[in-house]
């Protein structure tokens, strides 16, 4: 996903593509361009680095994801040839099927750190930028212990990495160094990150801003759509049936059942706090199917009770592209975390949730869920007051 994104960004700056899948491109604020009325960053202006376990530059990987077509990949080769992954602070420990030798050369979680922010630091430097955001898409990690005490408090979790505490995972050890360099901060992923207190604390003491978790592309982006509808037309939903096939690295990483025990935690929430009430029959299933690659399908089996207890079904079938629906976003979550930090607004995000499955809420309360809601308080942030009107698609 994140080499998708990358393409797609050089692919718009050549005018090879258009807008599609793009959320906030060509929406305006009293009649100026969104970028114009906001300060939020054009989509020509970013600048990509990262990191990676797998050392092949991004062309290659491109070549082996299969996402972009063969003119697509002619066209972003000259950029993508040249973008080669950083050494990553991986553990196998945490994420079992995706490895690779492409890893930082560091004794601990607090080398660790040092490295990413040093990482940090030489990429400002480089590119001479205005601003920085590190966003993960790291495949998905085993939780932790969530109470475990390193995981409470800033000065703990300081302990924590001096002692090389196995409860604070990579993903942690980025979130930790972004926050400590000023960086903002949003977790695309399902693993535990900057949403635990203590690294929530943090980035409120240092005026970082922080978002996440786990993107809404797919099927739970269809279910914040759906549950909505039936609750205001008091349709009873009696049970839910998801599956999903996946083949792509994401996958894989699933494939793993302590990472797929992460992916089920964010998406078998979302139904209940929509509905306001249990859906007994919720059943969630993600499975690994080579064949399929990143070409997704999500199907769902709804089973709803109305007027007189006749019972109704509902069949969706979304046979769509995972990183095609997942990169825009990433691309929308950098910028706006971005603008959060010119207007100096640190903390927790809380109006980004409409990107996630399972939004951060700085007091740990149950976030919003329904996408139309979450839609009308990011646009409420972004216009400051004003009208944001969509533009042609």
């Amino acid at each position: 996903m994140a080499t998708t994104a990358v393409a797609g960004l050089e692919l718009l700056r050549l005018g090879a593509v258009g807008a599609d899948g793009l959320p906030l491109a060509g929406l305006t604020v009293g009649g100026a361009s969104l970028e114009e009325a906001t300060g939020l960053v054009g989509y020509d202006e970013l600048v990509v680095g990262g990191w990676d376990l797998d050392g092949s530059d991004l062309y290659k990987a491109a070549e082996q994801h299969g996402v972009l077509d063969l003119r697509q990949l002619q066209q972003a080769e000259p950029l993508l040839s040249t973008i080669t992954p950083w050494p990553a602070a991986g553990d196998a420990d945490f994420c079992r099927n995706v490895t690779g030798g492409n890893v930082v050369l560091a004794e601990g979680r607090r080398a660790q750190v040092d490295a990413v922010r040093a990482d940090l630091r030489r990429f400002r430097e480089e590119q001479q930028l205005d601003g920085l955001v590190l966003l993960n898409l790291a495949s998905t990690e085993r939780w932790p212990d969530p109470a475990a005490a390193c995981l409470q408090t800033p000065e703990a979790f300081e302990a924590g990495l001096d002692a090389d505490d196995r409860a604070i995972t990579p993903s942690m050890v980025y979130a930790y160094a972004a926050i400590t360099e000023g960086v903002g901060y949003a977790n695309f992923t399902p693993s535990l990150s900057a949403d635990v207190p203590a690294l929530v604390q943090l980035a409120e003491q240092r005026g970082v801003p922080i978002a996440g978790k786990d993107g809404k592309t797919g099927q739970t982006m269809m279910k914040t759509v759906l549950a909505p509808a039936f609750r205001s037309r008091a349709l009873t939903v009696e049970g839910w049936y998801s599956t999903n096939i996946l083949g792509n690295r994401d996958g894989l990483a699933l494939d793993d059942p302590a990472s797929l025990e992460s992916k089920l935690q964010t998406k078998a929430k979302v139904l209940d706090s929509i509905l306001g009430y249990p859906v007994e029959d919720h059943v969630v299933r993600i499975d690994y199917y080579r064949p399929r690659g990143d070409q997704k399908e999500a199907w769902d089996a709804i089973d709803l009770v109305g007027f007189l207890g006749q019972r109704m079904q509902i069949k969706v079938d979304f046979q769509c592209r995972d990183s095609i629906l997942a990169a825009p976003l990433a691309v929308e979550i950098v910028r706006l975390v971005d603008l959060a930090q010119q207007r100096g607004e640190g903390g927790v995000q809380r109006h980004l949730g409409w990107f996630f499955k399972a939004p951060i809420t700085a007091d740990g309360s149950t976030p919003e869920h329904a996408l139309h809601r979450q839609e009308s308080e990011l646009m409420d942030w972004l216009a400051g007051g004003s009208v944001v009107v969509p533009g042609p698609r």
